[in-house]
């Protein structure tokens, strides 16, 4: 697929474009969100042996990164859209399934799921630790991840979702590594929301992330624990309401 982007990198699981990001000074205003707890902020307490918050993306282990005011956009492919059957499904989650996903209960023998969550009156925000694996699916239209969400509305069509966590999704992405991923909707997963940046609402700012960027390294049996760390933050600046992504 043919894109304006300002560059292109490659690492081992990604192919990458330095896409320009829309200049938002009202970003710069921003409060802060809570300070993270001291066992999240203690670099000791981190499977990620140099340090870096974001040493978990592999692209960035090449120590190519995007100039200023752009951002990194993982490149669509005319195999990524074949995978999908069209272009109305590309980077779209199924609304059935997808809609079972978000419910707490389960009826269908083919999706199978477990749900923590809390309810009340108000939220504006939440955080989550995400433990890393990487697990064999076995076709390409079969997924496994790990992920949370922020949910408003009922669940019929008013149901409004954030999401943010890791993928394992050979029918997206091509191959079977876990990779970092973010979701929404405004109605149930009907016509609107996508993946990452495959349709227009969501709008990144970092140029250290890459939305679909595959994760490494990955938990083992016995072995070695990795996580990432994920918040979602609700803000308010002069009456505009702005959600904040970050992990």
């Amino acid at each position: 697929m043919k894109k304006a982007s300002l560059s292109r990198l490659s690492s081992p699981f990604l192919s990458l474009e330095h896409g320009k990001s829309l200049k938002l000074p009202l970003f710069l205003a921003f409060q802060d969100p809570p300070e993270r707890s001291r066992e999240h902020s203690d670099p000791s307490s981190s499977s990620y042996e140099d340090g870096d918050p974001l040493s978990f993306q592999v692209w960035r282990t090449t120590g190519e990164s995007c100039p200023e005011n752009t951002i990194p956009i993982r490149r669509t492919t005319e195999s990524d859209l074949l995978r999908a059957n069209s272009v109305q499904k590309f980077g779209r989650k199924r609304g059935r399934t997808a809609f079972r996903a978000v419910r707490r209960d389960s009826t269908s023998s083919s999706h199978e799921h477990a749900v923590g969550y809390v309810s009340g009156q108000q939220y504006y925000g939440a955080k989550a630790s995400l433990n890393v694996w990487a697990p064999q699916v076995n076709s390409q239209n079969e997924f496994s991840l790990s992920q949370m969400w922020v949910i408003s509305g009922s669940f019929n069509n008013d149901l409004n979702t954030i999401e943010a966590g890791w993928q394992v999704s050979p029918e997206l992405y091509g191959d079977n590594y876990p990779r970092f991923f973010t979701y929404w909707t405004t109605d149930a997963y009907q016509a609107t929301g996508c993946y990452n940046l495959l349709c227009s609402g969501f709008v990144q700012t970092n140029n250290m992330v890459a939305i679909g960027a595959a994760i490494s390294p990955t938990s083992s049996y016995n072995g070695g624990q990795f996580d990432i760390s994920l918040l979602v933050w609700k803000v308010f600046i002069s009456c505009v309401t702005i959600f904040l992504c970050s992990h």
